[in-house]
């Protein structure tokens, strides 16, 4: 049977789009670095019997390899790169590790992983979803690794959907703030950002609704498109400062 693998299924926009999936009748490779917290999630689909959950740090060169090597029978008709996280705080006073393992995850993990996987997406004429975000389109002080590593995933996957147009539909996916658990490992607290959140089911039925359409570039809901218009139209001389007195830690 043909499964669709999901990277940081264990949690937020993942496990959304493990629920959504499941329903479409779609058999499903959960991946996630907390075991524990992956099986909640396979406790929350109808027919948990019919998945695999596969554990794996992305951070790591050998645990992208080690997932690709657990896959490597599985009949794969779409990749949904997910997993990712970041650091709130300024770079001067964080850690380097933490810094470099932000863009290995969400950047330099989702390039090994689809570059691995492409020959069975293509022979499947399958799909990639890569999940960025709008921090993607705007330097961020105070988080400005995971600006870098999701304006670099965009870019890739913007220029991916254009090379493989008519063989493996491709979706980049770009939400503004929504409650998915992002703040509790970054570090960010409660408020910044708030106004322009949206619900996690609403992205992801929008990245899909977008798949459908046969790939794009995708920013879900009205109240996310409203700050990518202001990302567009404001000048970056003028925005830097604001977003640096708003995120100071």
């Amino acid at each position: 049977m043909k499964s669709i693998l999901i990277t940081g299924a264990s949690g937020g926009f993942g496990c959304e789009f493990a629920c959504q999936l499941e329903a479409e009748g779609h058999r499903l490779l959960l991946h996630g670095r907390d075991l524990a917290r992956l099986k909640l999630t396979l406790g929350r689909l109808f027919h948990p019997e019919r998945h695999r959950c596969l554990q794996a740090d992305l951070s790591t060169p050998e645990g992208v390899e080690h997932l690709c090597a657990a896959i490597k029978d599985e009949e794969l008709v779409g990749l949904i790169n997910n997993a990712g996280f970041g650091v709130w705080g300024s770079f001067e006073r964080t850690e380097s590790v933490p810094q470099i393992d932000v863009l290995r995850t969400d950047l330099v993990a989702p390039v090994e992983l689809t570059h691995a996987l492409l020959p069975y997406l293509i022979r499947n004429r399958g799909f990639i979803i890569n999940v960025s975000s709008l921090a993607g389109e705007t330097p961020l002080p105070h988080m400005s690794t995971y600006a870098a590593a999701k304006a670099g995933l965009t870019f890739w996957s913007e220029a991916l959907r254009s090379e493989l147009a008519g063989r493996v539909r491709v979706v980049t996916l770009a939400p503004g703030p929504s409650p998915t658990g992002f703040r509790d490992v970054s570090g960010m607290p409660m408020g910044k950002g708030n106004t322009f959140r949206a619900p996690a089911r609403l992205v992801v039925r929008a990245s899909l609704h977008t798949l459908e359409k046969g790939g794009g570039y995708c920013v879900p809901g009205m109240r996310h498109r409203m700050l990518w218009l202001l990302q567009k139209s404001v000048p970056r001389w003028l925005v830097l400062p604001i977003m640096e007195r708003h995120l100071r830690p």
